[in-house]
């Protein structure tokens, strides 16, 4: 008799079927990646970040290949809002919300949309939650306050202040779960991720890309017209691992993490350091399958070590330090 898996992961009320989704910015919005990826296999697909207005992004090149990771300043481009909603929500029907329906001759994909929204304002930010509220196929917000590549992207994120009022505004304008996209260049990351947590964030994104540049020595011009963009990939995930350590040290919180996700091995890294979420990001332009076959090495891992729920391996991690003590979440 094959002994089942369970995968099954809980934020709060929210309830996902595995623990794998996608970093914003490198999957879309809609059906994107629908030629290579099962939507419904994921625990979740968060969005490519959504503005109030249309924005154009910035002037080309805006993404350039590092070794063992890209730059990339593409702007937060988007069309806002009002055609997200229009165009975008439609083609889900979530798990939260529950069943499938006719759209366009197929059916709806049944998994959970958690859609990233920026603001160069907490009027904007409180303006997105409040239209995102009232749509049955949103799950989840995930505040995309940390952006390095946009005026204004990181000031929320800058001081423990900021990132409180943000948050504490959104929290008050919706009834959604709300995850809190952190950056790493923050003075002060561990104050700003407390006052996420205190003004009301189910969970906290960790990380956002770290600001990066590359020079052209013919030219002798920055390989991007923006001159920094923010680096991801394996090039980072060593430094992702640790910030979530840190945070799962202290506080309370769920995490989806992120940062140079790219095999199964890396996943499990990251969810025995503690996270609840895997977001895969710079994997999907170099492997568009390669969720998939996180979640099937995570399944033949717990095979191998005769696990049959994912919370076995959460959190597991050990350490020598007598004061490194883990506080379960969720």
């Amino acid at each position: 008799m094959t002994t089942k898996i369970d995968l099954t992961t809980k934020i709060g009320n929210l309830v996902f079927k595995n623990p794998a989704t996608v970093a914003s910015g490198t999957f879309g919005s809609k059906d994107e990646y629908i030629r290579y990826v099962d939507y419904e296999k994921l625990g979740a697909i968060v969005t490519k970040t959504v503005t109030p207005k249309l924005r154009k992004g910035n002037p080309m090149p805006r993404i350039y290949e590092t070794p063992s990771g890209m730059l990339n300043a593409i702007g937060l481009q988007n069309k806002g809002i009002d055609d997200f909603i229009e165009n975008k929500i439609p083609y889900f029907s979530t798990i939260l919300h529950g069943g499938s329906a006719n759209l366009c001759g197929g059916r709806k994909i049944k998994t959970h949309l958690i859609v990233n929204i920026a603001g160069e304002s907490i009027e904007d930010f409180v303006m997105l939650a409040k239209k995102l509220d009232r749509e049955d196929g949103v799950s989840a917000l995930e505040l995309n306050i940390s952006c390095p590549n946009v005026k204004k992207g990181l000031e929320f994120c800058a001081k423990p202040d900021l990132t409180y009022d943000v948050v504490k505004a959104v929290k008050d304008a919706t009834k959604l779960p709300i995850f809190t996209k952190l950056s790493p260049e923050a003075r002060d990351f561990l104050g700003v991720a407390e006052a996420a947590i205190k003004a009301g964030s189910n969970a906290l994104s960790l990380i956002n890309t770290i600001r990066g540049m590359a020079v052209d020595i013919e030219k002798c011009r920055p390989q991007l017209a923006n001159v920094f963009g923010g680096l991801s990939g394996p090039a980072i995930r060593p430094i992702a691992l640790r910030y979530l350590h840190e945070v799962k040290r202290e506080f309370d919180i769920p995490v989806m993490a992120m940062g140079g996700i790219m095999t199964a091995q890396d996943a499990l890294e990251f969810l025995i350091t503690g996270a609840h979420l895997i977001a895969v990001g710079t994997a999907n332009f170099v492997n568009p399958k390669a969720t998939m076959e996180i979640l099937e090495g995570i399944e033949d891992y717990m095979k191998r070590k005769s696990y049959t729920s994912i919370d076995k391996i959460r959190g597991s991690l050990k350490t020598k330090q007598a004061d490194e003590k883990y506080i379960p979440a969720g």
